[in-house]
């Protein structure tokens, strides 16, 4: 669903009859979206059964594709685009799943692969899109869409179990209402940012609400029972760090995904683009996805013998090692494929550590709600991405004809960004404590106020 619209991006004005600033809410829709929704399906799975949530996410997922199938305006289409970003909560419950019925030997690995698939859906996905936008009617790409999600939902019931909740007391309707509002604020600010000019009223508006927002609802989520996210676990050094890790290597993913396919189609008059078809871009990044899901296993592997602290810390490097490559090799199609396997391997090194770290550092009770403001991170970090490298790419550019395109230098300087975003993941990693990670089964429960309480008197 993330790479779904991709190849549609320079088309979607006419295709849905509407500005290029309209457009663009089909990509920023399901970004929010999908935001808002991991970590609410996170706490919903906890409370009322990950497997019920996992199927309501995947069914709202096929409403939202069959919406799109059938319309060719820019109301329906956002709606649609938003109800598919809600299925971004199959993620983190997932993994939550497999801590319930895996056997320890298999979860490391299962998790492993199961977290590195946001990324190889992505790399699977975007050839796959293009192959059909550039040879059928767009709105196959949305029929296919709600045709995996059924399939999806069918293969939930029929082979996944259903664990009883892990967690008691009653969802936080305020919480979720705050967390929701905050992270558009700050989403829209960040996305819009470029379109509305960062020092408009309208984007500094935006940034100063979510402080605001955000700040009033962790005042509200420290002083309830049962609140959506539990801030004193999440302010834990091992799921901090790990969390503001998440955030920076977000950051320095996305930024491939942005400049590489742009790299390859560019026409070879310019001297550095490489000439490739919206299809040969698409195939020529599968292997980036092959290398993300092979790198995987290895990286739970690590995990195992030396910790995920040390496996978030070798994908950071490995990634940043990836961008120095690039200045190198982005003068040929094979140099492209290497350094973004690279990349990729790297982003699976990491991608496999960080939920070990989280579930590690917090109890099963909330093991999906954890999860979901994880990978709620990682959206933040590709959101900034998407805004900075597109500031970079817009200002640094070059008249081919009547279009302005960007330099050598541009993709120059967002690789060099994306490589030191890398590196600073590999700095934070280092604030993680060093000893290995407690076995996800054996992180105790925090104890209630009433119980700490009790314990004193005694």
């Amino acid at each position: 669903m993330q790479t779904l619209v991709i190849p549609l991006i320079p088309d979607l004005p006419d295709l849905l009859h509407t500005s290029a600033a309209n457009a663009s809410w089909v990509i920023t829709a399901t970004l929010l979206a999908a935001a808002v929704a991991t970590p609410v399906a996170g706490r919903l799975g906890d409370l009322y059964g990950k497997r019920h949530v996992l199927v309501a996410s995947t069914l709202l997922l096929v409403v939202g594709s069959l919406v799109c199938a059938l319309t060719s305006s820019l109301a329906p289409m956002v709606i649609g685009r938003t109800l598919q970003g809600v299925g971004a909560g199959v993620i983190p419950l997932g993994i939550s799943i497999m801590r319930d019925v895996l056997p320890p030997q298999k979860l490391g690995s299962a998790v492993a692969l199961m977290s590195s698939s946001l990324g190889v859906g992505g790399a699977f996905g975007l050839p796959l899109a293009a192959v059909i936008a550039q040879h059928a009617d767009w709105h196959v790409l949305f029929w296919c869409s709600a045709g995996v999600g059924l399939l999806v939902t069918v293969l939930l019931l029929l082979v996944v179990p259903a664990p009883k909740p892990t967690a008691t007391g009653r969802f936080d309707v305020v919480g979720a209402v705050g967390l929701g509002v905050g992270l558009v604020c700050l989403l829209l600010a960040i996305s819009k940012g470029g379109d509305w000019g960062w020092g408009s009223p309208r984007t500094l508006g935006m940034f100063g609400a979510s402080v605001v927002v955000l700040a009033v609802w962790g005042w509200w989520e420290l002083r309830i029972a049962s609140p959506l996210v539990d801030l004193r676990t999440t302010a834990r050094r091992q799921v901090l760090m790990t969390n503001l890790a998440s955030v920076v290597i977000g950051f320095s993913m996305y930024a491939m995904s942005l400049i590489a396919p742009q790299l390859l189609e560019l026409p070879k008059v310019t001297g550095y683009g490489l000439g490739q078809s919206m299809t040969a871009t698409g195939l020529l990044l599968v292997p980036s996805g092959l290398a993300m899901m092979a790198v995987s296993p290895l990286g739970a592997r690590l995990s195992a013998a030396r910790g995920p602290r040390t496996s978030l810390f070798a994908g950071a490097l490995v990634i940043s090692i990836g961008y120095g490559l690039a200045l190198a090799l982005m003068g040929s199609t094979w140099g492209v494929l290497v350094f973004a396997a690279v990349i990729s391997s790297g982003i699976g090194l990491a991608y496999a550590a960080m939920p070990a770290l989280i579930m590690g550092a917090v109890p099963q009770a909330d093991t999906a709600a954890a999860n979901g403001l994880n990978t709620l991170m990682r959206s933040i970090g590709t959101s900034t991405s998407s805004a900075v490298t597109g500031v970079v790419l817009a200002h640094m550019t070059t008249q081919l004809g009547p279009v302005a395109i960007p330099t050598e230098n541009a993709f120059r300087t967002g690789f060099v960004i994306a490589g030191a975003g890398a590196l600073l993941a590999a700095l934070v990693t280092l604030a993680i404590p060093a000893r290995r990670s407690h076995s996800p089964a054996d992180v105790p429960a925090e104890p209630t106020g009433t119980e700490t309480q009790t314990t004193a008197s005694r």
